[in-house]
């Protein structure tokens, strides 16, 4: 009795093409490209209009009879986006995709399939299409032996990828709405466990409040995160920041209130911190009833004699305030914030103000 067995088996890829895959955050789209790397292997010359044929062509097997380049070797090359994206200017929804290049020395189609699973292009269907993009060819400095996909001219919301092969290299840039992919993150998490605590709801209102956008969905988020059932209804964080996003929609008696139930949570850097902004807004006589609070709770401490400094100077006094900062220069904890001193000093000798 003959027995066949159909089973996966693992052995080098076929025409020693490398089998290669990667991948980049873009924002917190994650971008993954699956391919096999052929290799010039002597054909320079050849590679582009030869090995990659122009346009669209019968490639002699399967059913497309004007198939484009695979953009790779062996099986299909695929690219996955984690987040809706735009492909130079054009939007292109999550998922992946099968990768296709119809090549032309002056301008190249790159062509995103809805079907990734096929071998190559030879099953290529154009109704199966989800975007087409025209993109002009580039010369390489330097011939690239084994076709590579990289990522370059990267920015927290952009990335340009490049194939490049021999001499040539075809870019395309990938654009993502970077708040907006977050807020839909946010949203989608917030319903699963992370929603169980306050420090998740916490970070969505703050992005929101720091983004200055979805301020009244924030504000929801921030009155989770100051809610009993999530423990954060004794944060200074999550007060905080519910006062600032009242702040932003106008309602500033809201604010005021919220900002109240936050100081008492406060510690000793919280507090510190946030009356350095208020200094910083000249609001003086704001700014030294915190930095007092705070010196009360923690009276003589390096970070509280700096904070009084600050005060005073808020105050415009800067006698009192170069006394404090001596106290602080003589507690300094470490060469950098001892140079920091010193310079506070000098500049309250001069009678100027140190929040300036």
């Amino acid at each position: 009795m003959t027995i066949v067995a159909q089973a996966q088996f693992t052995n080098l890829p076929s025409g020693d093409n490398k089998r290669a895959t990667v991948s980049e955050g873009v924002g917190i789209t994650q971008v993954s490209i699956n391919y096999s790397r052929p290799g010039v292997r002597g054909r320079e010359g050849h590679i582009w209009g030869g090995v990659v044929h122009k346009g669209f062509a019968n490639l002699g097997f399967g059913p497309s009879k004007a198939a484009p380049w695979r953009a790779g070797a062996n099986e299909n090359t695929t690219i996955t986006f984690s987040t809706d994206v735009k492909i130079d200017g054009q939007p292109l929804a999550a998922g992946t995709y099968g990768f296709f290049v119809a090549y032309d020395p002056n301008e190249s189609m790159l062509i995103f399939s809805k079907n990734s699973s096929s071998w190559g292009s030879f099953y290529y269907d154009p109704k199966e299409d989800a975007l087409r993009v025209k993109v002009k060819p580039v010369t390489l400095d330097k011939s690239q032996e084994w076709l590579r996909y990289e990522f370059a001219d990267e920015t927290p919301s952009s990335a340009t990828v490049m194939l490049e092969w021999e001499k040539l290299a075809i870019p395309f840039k990938i654009d993502v709405d970077l708040v907006a992919t977050q807020i839909a993150s946010f949203r989608k998490e917030l319903r699963g466990t992370s929603g169980f605590i306050w420090q998740t709801w916490h970070t969505a209102a703050s992005f929101c409040e720091q983004n200055n956008t979805n301020l009244e969905e924030a504000l929801l988020w921030s009155d989770s995160a100051t809610s009993l059932g999530t423990g954060g209804a004794q944060s200074f964080q999550a007060w905080s920041t519910k006062a600032g996003i009242l702040d932003s929609l106008g309602r500033n008696q809201e604010a005021m209130a919220a900002m109240k139930k936050a100081l008492p949570y406060g510690n000793v850097n919280e507090l510190y911190f946030y009356a350095r902004t208020l200094a910083h807004l000249r609001k003086g006589k704001e700014a030294f009833e915190i930095f007092k609070m705070d010196y009360d709770k923690h009276p003589d401490e390096f970070i509280t004699n700096a904070g009084m400094a600050r005060g005073y100077s808020a105050l415009g006094d800067f006698k009192k305030a170069l006394g404090y900062a001596q106290k602080a220069l003589a507690q300094a904890p470490d060469p950098v914030n001892k140079d920091r001193l010193e310079k506070m000093v000098k500049t309250l000798q001069d009678g100027k103000d140190i929040n300036s």
